[in-house]
């Protein structure tokens, strides 16, 4: 069977993209702008494209028909109208990465299934991506244009600690200050729920949804069966690290309200995602991918990204001064309204 992933070297697509490679029967394709070519397999082939380039992209791709389409960098609505008109009649399964952020917000209930209600007022990239699934699901109906809906929640990779709460640069500058004994912004009072999945957990399940029938027309979210509170998250890291934690306790309402105006999209990022209690239902993944299951859990996998990052300070240790400071003016000014009262 031969596979097209548009992107392929992102957090998620990378797990992929090497354990396809090792399955015998998949040819696998990348179309992309080789920005990360040396991060991919041996033996899988690549068309340099820019996908926004709809008349160079038809034209490399030539006449050639894949069984199965993946698309991991389509964020709007004129993205999968263009995907669409490339890959219609060229492929017998589209299968397009949304989003879980999508689910209704503020929640109705903690449990989420695939059943749950879309809506997301917080966050634009939500609106979007739900509105890329109606488009899509609306071409299935009318025409018969197969696709898959798959919907992440936060996945991980060993280049990135996952956080709440960061600035620009991404998690490094949260793990220095951890490491140096500074007060750690964690949004709520950290009971809120959360889950996390390792990139290579996540890639089980997509590949066993690859080529499979009873996938087509259907959506499907993929995450991890792991459950922890952000409290435990934050200690999970500081446990691998060996320092001490020194959480601090911020409303995600005041977050929004003053990271802002500083770029920091918190309103969407935390009103709109990781502040809400989620617990997954993975049961229609697992009917359809029997061998889906947790292999690596938090505790593990902090451990490997913290290795990995120490390991490889130029790629993963961007530290984050702006960041650094907003943190600590956060605190004093929180300090000083408690004193003051």
């Amino acid at each position: 069977m031969k596979a097209l992933f548009i992107g392929g070297t992102g957090t998620i697509s990378t797990a992929i993209v090497d354990r396809l490679a090792e399955e015998p029967g998949w040819e696998v394709w990348l179309l992309n702008r080789g920005n990360r070519s040396q991060v991919i397999p041996e033996g899988v082939h690549q068309i340099l494209a820019d996908i926004g380039d709809e008349a160079a992209v038809l034209e490399k791709l030539g006449d050639r028909y894949f069984d199965v389409v993946c698309e991991f960098i389509g964020f709007t609505v004129p993205q999968v109208e263009r995907d669409h008109r490339l890959f219609r009649g060229r492929t017998g399964q589209y299968i397009y990465i949304s989003s879980a952020s999508a689910y209704h917000k503020p929640a109705a209930g903690y449990v989420i299934t695939e059943g749950t209600t879309l809506a997301n007022p917080y966050w634009q990239y939500s609106r979007d991506k739900i509105a890329c699934e109606e488009f899509l699901m609306k071409k299935y109906r009318e025409e018969g244009f197969p696709v898959t809906i798959v919907r992440p929640s936060h996945t991980y990779d060993e280049r990135s600690v996952p956080v709440g709460v960061h600035g620009k640069n991404g998690s490094w500058q949260v793990i220095k200050r951890m490491m140096e004994g500074k007060p750690v912004i964690i949004q709520g009072d950290g009971s809120s729920l959360w889950t996390l999945t390792y990139n290579l957990d996540f890639a089980r399940g997509f590949v066993g949804l690859m080529g499979n029938r009873h996938a087509i027309g259907e959506a499907f979210q993929i995450t991890g069966d792991e459950t922890l509170t952000w409290d435990q998250i934050y200690q999970t890291i500081a446990d691998a690290l060996g320092v001490k934690l020194n959480a601090y306790h911020v409303a995600t309402d005041y977050l929004a309200a003053v990271g802002d105006k500083y770029g920091y999209d918190f309103t969407g990022g935390l009103k709109g995602d990781k502040s809400v209690s989620v617990v997954f239902d993975n049961s229609k993944l697992k009917r359809v991918v029997p061998d889906m299951e947790t292999t690596v859990g938090f505790h593990q996998g902090v451990r490997m990204v913290l290795d990995y990052c120490m390991a490889h300070p130029e790629e993963c240790q961007k530290e984050d001064p702006e960041f650094d400071a907003w943190c600590d003016r956060v605190v004093d000014a929180l300090e000083a309204s408690k004193a003051g009262i």
